[in-house]
């Protein structure tokens, strides 16, 4: 869910221009789960770019200190959850831990680092969101801990209704700051495709399942 479309549109654009987002329509891409895809998106590049990963940070802790204002620590997503929350979390001064796909295997087994009492109140950072899975369990373990999840954050969202229906499910409202939609809209705008090309890059949000180039 998007909070601010100008935010929105300028953060795309950002992620445009420091190759973290990557659209091959007539090339596409094939994801873990053997999804053909016309877009390919890496977040943590923004990390090497200090301009990009500050506006990044300074809307992330705008939304929070807007909505959340009584939230009581940043936990982040393994794995490229956790520097921006760690970023988020120093700039509010306010602890940070991160989450674990599942429980280590070994030494304590800890599906949780780093430190959140039961009676914190939570925000979850996560880079990306697509079918939000990942994301899920995350809060999930949170929840579990006996702590409380106020939302999710992530840099960049793919707007699947996948995605929708398992942050319902869970009870836990997610936002990002920029969506598929207005990265198009920045990526006609900044010439990064062609117009002939928007229709096959809209066709694929709607079933990427079966999407076909």
């Amino acid at each position: 869910m998007i909070q601010n479309s100008e935010v929105a549109h300028d953060i795309a654009g950002l992620l445009l221009e420091c190759g973290a987002v990557k659209l091959q329509p007539e090339n596409p891409f094939t994801w873990a789960s053997g999804w053909k895809s016309p877009i390919y998106c890496d977040n943590r590049l923004t990390l090497s770019y200090p301009d990009i990963r500050k506006t990044i940070t300074v809307e992330l802790v705008k939304f929070i200190e807007t909505h959340f204002p009584d939230v009581d620590c940043i936990a982040g997503v393994a794995t490229a959850g956790i520097p921006q929350a760690c970023l988020v979390a120093d700039a509010l001064e306010l602890p940070a831990a991160y989450v674990r796909s599942a429980p280590k295997d070994h030494g304590m087994g800890n599906q949780i680092e780093g430190k959140i009492d039961p009676n914190w109140k939570v925000v979850v950072i996560e880079d990306l969101i697509s079918t939000g899975g990942s994301s899920a369990k995350a809060v999930e373990a949170i929840i579990a801990s006996g702590a409380e999840v106020l939302a999710t954050l992530s840099t960049f969202s793919y707007g699947f209704v996948k995605a929708d229906e398992v942050f319902e499910k869970i009870g836990v409202p997610y936002y990002s700051l920029s969506d598929y939609d207005h990265l198009l809209e920045a990526a006609m705008q900044g010439e990064y495709i062609q117009e002939n090309l928007l229709e096959k890059l809209g066709t694929w949000r709607n079933d990427p399942a079966n999407w076909k180039p």
